[in-house]
């Protein structure tokens, strides 16, 4: 019996047949302002703690999907641009009006940083919830709030001039950013779904300034194609092809290992990996030869959220 869903097999075995506009309609990103904001400001925080890092000039998001939340929150506490980066279009700017008046809300009003309570799953974690006046003090909020400048931000996703935000599809083919021109790239459970994440991490580093920083929530679970958490680790390979099928995108099975040494070749200074671990999946004796080297710790690492620096060496 196989460890993958039938559901999902059956899935696969239809983008050979179906037209490619049938099984690419949505990212299933999410739109709600309380759920961007939460992100958002968890990334912000791990980030202070680590560098001490404050929102920078120009931020760029791989993976926004349907909501540009996000993004949003980087321009309503300082950026002064920011790219969206997807594999395929999702995003409608204009869609996203609401979610800015949202956030405005959230933001004016200092909300904490919504917690387990709301969002169980979302990482990473925090040991306090508060909303961090010692990174977004009333100074800045101040000029980041500003009447003239949401209502730029208005102007721009309802199809108006201006520079503030750049969406960019596919982001792979982008000539829209400059070398060594963004100050912090970060993603929220997208990098598990990058198929060449060697050249994901060379575009990085080719992008980042020096001393720029990077964070990425990555979610090494099956997203529920599977029995066990971990079941895609457990598929064989001629049944991952059926399941992964002509999608765009799927699930890359790399485990956290991998990422950790693609940064190190790229040049990037890894700060932190904090993983989640569950002792409630399959064991590396179970799995295809080609995972058959993966350690105990890979083989229950559910997540990681990776900080990390650009050297500001060459990069091959």
């Amino acid at each position: 019996m196989t460890v993958i869903k039938p559901s999902f097999v059956i899935k696969g075995a239809l983008t050979f047949v179906l037209p490619r506009w049938a099984f690419s309609r949505s990212s299933g990103g999410s739109g709600s302002a309380r759920y961007c904001y939460s992100v958002f400001m968890r990334h912000l925080v791990r980030l202070n703690q680590e560098t001490g890092f404050t929102v920078p000039g120009t931020v760029a998001e791989l993976g926004p999907g349907d909501s540009l939340g996000l993004g949003l929150c980087a321009l309503l506490t300082g950026a002064e641009r920011y790219v969206g980066l997807d594999v395929v279009r999702f995003a409608d700017l204009s869609g996203n009006v609401q979610v800015l008046d949202e956030l405005v809300s959230l933001f004016q009003a200092r909300t904490p940083i919504p917690d387990d309570q709301e969002f169980p799953r979302v990482r990473p974690k925090l040991d306090d919830y508060a909303f961090p006046s010692d990174i977004l003090d009333d100074a800045t909020l101040a000029r980041t709030l500003g009447a003239e400048r949401i209502q730029a931000l208005r102007v721009k996703l309802l199809g108006g001039g201006g520079d503030m935000i750049t969406y960019v599809a596919p982001w792979y083919a982008s000539d829209q950013i400059q070398a060594a021109g963004v100050d912090w790239i970060f993603s929220q459970a997208v990098l598990e779904h990058v198929d060449d994440l060697d050249g994901a991490y060379r575009a990085f580093a080719a992008w980042l300034k020096p001393e720029g920083v990077m964070s990425h929530q990555i979610d090494f679970k099956c997203h529920n194609m599977a029995k066990s958490w971990n079941g895609h680790w457990a598929c064989s390979d001629w049944l991952w092809r059926v399941v992964r099928g002509r999608r765009p995108y799927l699930l890359n099975r790399e485990p956290v290992t991998t990422h950790q040494a693609l940064l190190e070749r790229h040049g990037f200074d890894v700060l932190s990996i904090d993983r989640a671990l569950r002792d409630d999946g399959h064991g590396v004796a179970v799995l295809p030869a080609r995972f058959q080297g993966l350690s105990n710790e890979d083989i229950a690492t559910a997540g990681a959220f990776v900080i990390v620096r650009q050297a500001g060496a060459e990069h091959a």
